[in-house]
């Protein structure tokens, strides 16, 4: 959750702070890197099985087909007139559409608010403005974009999809229609044998162009509107096993394994090309090294703020006396006490509370006061260092460097 309120942003029990944000970009460079493996490797799997654009178009049009019935019920329904009938149907479709979208709406405003505070807040009728703008708004692009745009935002406005094909090459698996097996296309009844008809094992029947979410037809070779979702594969695989013909027309498979017929083994052995090693070699280093990073840290940062209304003053045993503001930031998610206390000169001493109790996930405040003798300090701006360590656990520790105003 990104609490953009409280500045922090929670990964599981994992809190990281505005200190943190290297953590961030790690992650979305290790996101990066996974995406142009994967790309490199296997095409667009992004694109047709994650993509938030692909899966709630999918579920659309799940609930639209649950609705208004098949393809062919449904063009009857458009092209039939204005009924009581189907103003029904019609308006069940888009209660449903509106519904997941205002979901979705609320789901995604729950990644920067508490998602329990949200419901009680809509429940109650007290959302904020800015959290009910958020709500509405994705709503609204959901139910656009899965409703009406579908694959026009994957062949006209995604940027991903634009760049995404200079990562690919003759050795990408891609979704691949095997023309050597399946030309010359034509109609014929089942059971004959298409050889003798000098025709392919493709009946020419267009299912593969009426499943496409993007309306190509894969069997004019692969085509930058091309998500890779398979629904083609599907479709096809469903005809072949009609007509007693082996699956695997429409198939996954690359350039050039469909040309130069490649086995299976063959296709797998050329995927550790240069590129592949690369991206793999890089996306494994920065891994490890982010694990081990998260791993070691050390969930305690502390900020040391000087008072400056006083630079220093002398007290009554003679002792000269500095104030310190102390922020001691619980990165965990569990309560700590922790213990302070300085070091640096002879005779440095803390005076007050030296322990103070941070629940987790926040910032406790303790006003500390230094002092130190001056006959044995020196003059002038002195180098000294608080040491900050939990009771509890020893390992949990920071020692973060400071100065001692001297006369």
């Amino acid at each position: 959750m990104f609490d953009l309120d409280k500045r922090k942003f929670y990964l599981f029990d994992l809190v990281l702070w505005p200190q943190d944000t290297i953590y961030l970009v790690f992650l979305m460079i290790l996101g990066a890197l996974a995406l142009f493996l994967f790309t490199a490797v296997a095409g667009r799997l992004w694109c047709g099985y994650a993509c938030p654009q692909t899966v709630y178009t999918e579920i659309f049009l799940w609930l639209e087909k649950v609705i208004e019935g098949d393809r062919s019920h449904r063009m009857k329904l458009d092209a039939a007139p204005w009924t009581a009938r189907k103003l029904a149907i019609k308006t069940a479709k888009h209660a449903s559409w509106i519904t997941l979208s205002l979901w979705t709406g609320i789901t995604f405003v729950g990644y920067f608010m508490p998602i329990r505070e949200l419901i009680n807040d809509l429940l109650t009728l007290s959302l904020g403005a800015w959290s009910g703008f958020w709500v509405v708004f994705y709503a609204f692009a959901t139910y656009g974009n899965a409703g009406f745009l579908r694959e026009q935002m994957c062949r006209q406005i995604c940027p991903y999809a634009r760049f995404q094909f200079v990562m690919l090459d003759p050795d990408t698996l891609i979704i691949a229609y095997d023309a050597v097996r399946g030309e010359t296309r034509g109609a014929r009844s089942k059971g004959s044998d298409p050889r003798t008809q000098g025709l392919g094992d493709c009946v020419d029947c267009s299912i593969c162009v009426q499943v496409c979410p993007t309306g190509i037809d894969i069997r004019n070779g692969l085509q930058n509107e091309c998500i890779g979702c398979a629904a083609c594969i599907d479709a096809c695989d469903q005809v072949m096993d009609k007509m007693n013909y082996p699956r695997g027309l429409i198939r996954y498979s690359t350039e050039n394994a469909v040309n130069k017929r490649y086995t299976p083994m063959e296709i797998l052995r050329r995927a550790a090309r240069p590129r592949v090693i690369i991206y793999t070699a890089i996306l494994v280093t920065l891994t490890a090294a982010t694990a081990w990073s998260l791993a070691t840290r050390v969930p305690l940062k502390v900020n040391i703020l000087k008072d400056r209304n006083v630079l220093y003053r002398e007290v009554d045993d003679g002792s000269i006396e500095n104030i310190y503001r102390l922020q001691i930031m619980n990165t965990s998610d569990q309560t700590r006490t922790f213990r302070i206390s300085v070091s640096g000169l002879d005779g440095i001493r803390l005076t007050g509370d030296d322990q103070i109790t941070v629940i987790g996930g926040e910032i406790g405040t303790q006003t500390a006061a230094v002092r130190a003798d001056p006959g044995t300090s020196g003059s002038g701006a002195k180098p000294i260092s608080f040491d900050i360590i939990d009771v509890a656990d020893p390992n949990v520790a920071v020692s973060e460097p400071s100065k001692l105003l001297m006369p």
